[in-house]
Order: C-alpha cells, then sequence, then structure tokens
C-alpha cells in the first residue's frame, strides 16, 4: 500500500502539468474531513493516508505518495440538500430572497451542521427534519447529487484561507512580546504597528 503524509492546498507550487496528469482518488466529504484513511486511485493503487490531525481535504488538493508520485483529489458527488431561496412574490412585497437564505444558514450554523456557503444556494447533508424546517422558511430545498465543500468554521485546522491568516498574526505577537525585555523603545514601535494592523 503506498503511504501519503504530505498534501499540497489546491496543488499551489507544483507544476499544473504534473498536477493534470496526476492519478486521482475521488473522496466523498466524509473521507475528506479525516486525517486518516484508505482509497484507491483512479490507476488501481491502495493508498493509506495519514495527514496531521484536523487536516481537512478539499477537492483540487493534491496527495503526494511516499514515492514522489501525485495524487489529485476529486471531491466525489454525494447525496446533499441543496437549499435556493423562493423568488416568486406571493410571501408578501418585503420578500427579499438574499435574506431568506441569509437567514437560513443563520439557522443551520446554530445547529453547527457543516454548511456550503455559495452566493446563490446552501448545501448540506440530507436531513428530513432540517428540510421540513427550511421549507417553512419559504425555501426551495432539493435533494441532488454534487460535491459537498463545507465551510472550514467548526471542522478547520484546514488549510483555508483562514488558518494561514491566523498563523501569521501570531508570529506577529510573538515578535512584538519577544523585544520588550531586550530594548523598551523597540518594543513599543511593535505594539504601535499593530495597533494599526488591527485597526
Amino acid at each position: 500500500m503506498l503511504q501519503v503524509s504530505k498534501l499540497v492546498p489546491q496543488g499551489k507550487g507544483l507544476a499544473p502539468v504534473l498536477v493534470r496528469r496526476a492519478a486521482t482518488v475521488t473522496l466523498d466529504w466524509d473521507v475528506r474531513q479525516k486525517s486518516r484513511f484508505d482509497a484507491e486511485s483512479s490507476d488501481g493503487r491502495r493508498v493509506g493516508v495519514f495527514l496531521p490531525r484536523g487536516t481537512v481535504v478539499r477537492g483540487g488538493d493534491v496527495l503526494v505518495t511516499q514515492d514522489g508520485s501525485l495524487l489529485r483529489v476529486n471531491a466525489a458527488a454525494q447525496p446533499v440538500l441543496k437549499i435556493t431561496a423562493c423568488t416568486d412574490h406571493h410571501h408578501g412585497h418585503d420578500h427579499d430572497p438574499a435574506f431568506d437564505l441569509m437567514r437560513a444558514a443563520y439557522h443551520l450554523g446554530n445547529r453547527h451542521v457543516p454548511i456550503e456557503l455559495r452566493p446563490d444556494h446552501l448545501k448540506i447533508e440530507p436531513d428530513h427534519v432540517l428540510a421540513d424546517l427550511l421549507r417553512t422558511m419559504h425555501l426551495n430545498v432539493a435533494e441532488v447529487r454534487e460535491p459537498f465543500e463545507p465551510e472550514g468554521g467548526a471542522y478547520a485546522a484546514g488549510h483555508g484561507g483562514h488558518g494561514h491568516s491566523h498563523g501569521h498574526e501570531h508570529h506577529g505577537h510573538d515578535h512584538g512580546h519577544a523585544h520588550p525585555s531586550h530594548d523598551h523603545g523597540h518594543g513599543h514601535g511593535h505594539h504601535h504597528a499593530h495597533g494599526h494592523d488591527h485597526g
């Protein structure tokens, strides 16, 4: 079995031609949120994946095997509920589809269900109780088979933009705290700089 312990988010830094030619592994969301799983690649090899805990694998990410070969991740189509706003106007003249969707995202978020946010729709895993609730909120709920890429949030030590920016902020703070003991004036400079960053 091929071992994989390295993930390159969205294949960044790899030659695009190599990524395009790579064998693929097609994984649903249940598997992609685990840091340890087995899979089979499109060229028939068994793959054992061991990633740092908390890693979330996204469609388009590239796994690097022990022997240096690349495997491109496809997000599998899976049963999901696709939630769209009703655009008809019989709910009253103040009816705003975008607001309906935003309110739905808020209610789903409160229940901590994994949710994929798109400008014109939301996606969640099949759940008939939530489907009924959403329909009472004047939303269309359709069962479809599509890739599911929920927001990071509750799950993520993932490699979304968020993880990276937080990392850098923390480094900044470390420097700020480290310097004052050496040179008081220097420390103040750093703290002022931070004030501006946050403002």
